[in-house]
């Protein structure tokens, strides 16, 4: 496994130079964010004549309206244009971005400020679609898991490092006017200078025609995300995740001082606590999967998202009387770590929801289109976000809590979870066996070089068991419709599974002489593979597939 660990891939130009890059720009957006948004709180909201928190709000929609507007021009730009003179295009648009922000902070001009926020969220607009759609073009389909779940984790620390940073550095004795322009201008030139290092990532379709049209062109990349079903679904999870998390981290500081008990340096320790479970979660999705795009990873995770949010509502306490607490007197209460752990298994269980489905999209989206599709996963992922903030403010506003919150969000997780595994059955098919072959079988796999990546093939087994369905779903990175006695089909409980995913009974022409032993070419397999195997499943000992 060392030769194939994840991390090989952060010392190879492939990938190092890109990751350094996304690193640095979701470092980059979070200083100033952060450093805006404190600046705003404490310092300026005042003197613009407007309420602190509504100029916060107004900055947080500045930051997400690109990404409703400009998302499909920046995936028409990321497939007909070499990705790699893309990315430097939008590092350096960052340095003049960060160079106009370091002008605001120098003279505290709340405009300046703001229009610089709206450009870093364009900026994210621009490269977002680029910087998930390289990752099918230069990883191997066995690295796609490892190099998304780098990702995430590596946005995660920033996010997290950004925050931080951006609050200590505007909280300087000297003030904003010296260190955070410095700082949000040199992070941007070492991301332009990481950038040059990435090698050229041929453009997929050169030949497409820039359309300007926002509303048109975004309605239209909507329409090829929806051209396959499974994507188009696995985008509505990736939302749904955002749509989640959103709801929490917006709630952060009001948990923390209304609940907790906690200052300023808790809400920020329970973010920490967040990132470091999805990171955590993340990298892990490499090991649980057995580098492939392991799609029963994901109700996996949602269950965690769900169990782990009802007891964080079990576990919050009804209100907090007195002075704010710092971090060691919180730490000290009874109940504080159980709260951080709920929030870390929060963040674990979402990195392994999150990281087979990016995966998952980038594999299965036509080559052609997929920065359009990736751009229109970016819509989505806005709409959630702005639908999650407008939800919690209603709910808020009618007197809900923060923990009856969390609860609500529970619950619809379950509920959203059911609703995707309903419509998408290879999800819960693909869970079944990935939960069959790590708990109750251990699964040896060799000769699988031998199934084609693509196209039309036949699988045969010399062994027929009731679970050599699952087990050989468990070892093929492609999904397999089975064939299989018409007998065993209808069994009780099993006849759920194998009518979920897909089977098709025969039966010989004795057992029902109206009908041919032979699959109906309506009913023929979509999907078929073809290999030479062997499977041996015995409980308590290796499952051999060769």
């Amino acid at each position: 496994m060392a030769d194939r660990s994840q991390f090989r891939l952060l010392a190879e130009r492939r990938f190092g130079p890109y990751f350094a890059t996304q690193f640095l720009g979701a470092f980059n957006d979070n200083v100033f964010k952060n450093a805006l948004v404190i600046l705003i709180a404490f310092q300026t909201g005042a003197s613009a004549g407007l309420k602190a928190d509504v100029l916060v709000n107004l900055a947080g929609a500045l930051f997400i309206l690109p990404f409703l507007v400009f998302s499909a021009t920046a995936g028409q730009l990321a497939d007909k244009y070499d990705k790699a003179r893309v990315i430097r295009a939008v590092k350096l648009f960052e340095i003049g971005i960060a160079a106009l922000g370091a002008i605001g902070f120098a003279q505290r001009d709340l405009g300046l400020l703001l229009a610089a926020l709206f450009l870093f969220g364009l900026h994210s607009t621009l490269f977002g679609p680029v910087k998930y759609s390289l990752l099918p073009r230069t990883l191997r389909e066995e690295e796609l898991i490892g190099g998304n779940a780098l990702v995430e984790t590596g946005t995660s620390i920033a996010i997290l490092a950004g925050t931080i940073a951006g609050g200590l550095l505007i909280a300087r004795a000297d003030g904003p006017g010296a260190a955070v322009p410095a700082t949000i201008v040199a992070i941007a030139l070492a991301g332009y200078a990481a950038s040059r290092f990435i090698p050229p990532v041929p453009a997929p379709d050169p030949g497409l025609r820039l359309r300007w049209n926002v509303a048109a062109e975004t309605w239209a990349i909507l329409r090829f995300a929806r051209g396959n079903r499974t994507v188009f679904l696995s985008i509505l999870g990736v939302s749904w995740f955002w749509f989640y998390g959103f709801l929490l981290l917006s709630q952060f500081p009001a948990f923390a001082r209304a609940h907790l008990g906690g200052d300023e340096h808790v809400a920020t320790l329970l973010l920490a606590a967040l990132s470091i479970g999805i990171g955590a979660g993340s990298l892990a999705c490499e090991r649980m999967s057995g580098h492939k795009v392991e799609l029963g990873l994901v109700p996996f995770g949602s269950i965690g998202l769900t169990v782990f949010a009802l007891d964080l509502f079990l576990a919050s306490p009804a209100g907090a009387d007195g002075a704010l607490a710092g971090v060691g007197a919180f730490l000290a209460r009874p109940g504080a770590l159980r709260v951080l752990a709920d929030l870390f298994a929060i963040g674990l269980f979402g990195g392994v929801f999150i990281v087979p489905l990016y995966a998952l999209i980038q594999s299965r989206a036509e080559r052609q289109h997929q920065a359009r599709v990736i751009a229109a996963n970016n819509v989505l992922n806005a709409v959630f976000m702005v639908a999650a903030a407008l939800f919690a403010a209603g709910l808020l506003q009618r007197g809900v809590t923060v923990p009856q919150l969390v609860l609500v969000t529970a619950l619809l997780n379950a509920a959203v979870a059911v609703f995707i595994y309903t419509l998408v059955p290879e999800f819960l098919m693909r869970f079944l066996a990935w939960l069959l072959v790590h708990s109750v079988y251990r699964l040896e796999k060799s000769g699988l070089e031998h199934i084609p990546e693509e196209g039309p093939a036949l699988l045969v087994c010399n062994h027929v068991s009731f679970v050599d369905a699952v087990v050989i779903m468990a070892a093929c990175r492609r999904p397999i419709r089975f064939v299989m006695d018409r007998s065993i089909y209808r069994l009780p409980v099993l006849n759920f599974i194998f009518r979920t995913g897909g089977a098709i009974p025969i039966a010989p022409r004795k057992a029902d002489p109206g009908r041919s032993s032979a699959p109906t070419a309506r009913s023929r397999p979509r999907c078929a593979r073809a290999s030479s195997s062997a499977f041996s499943p015995r409980a308590g000992s290796p499952s051999r597939a060769s």
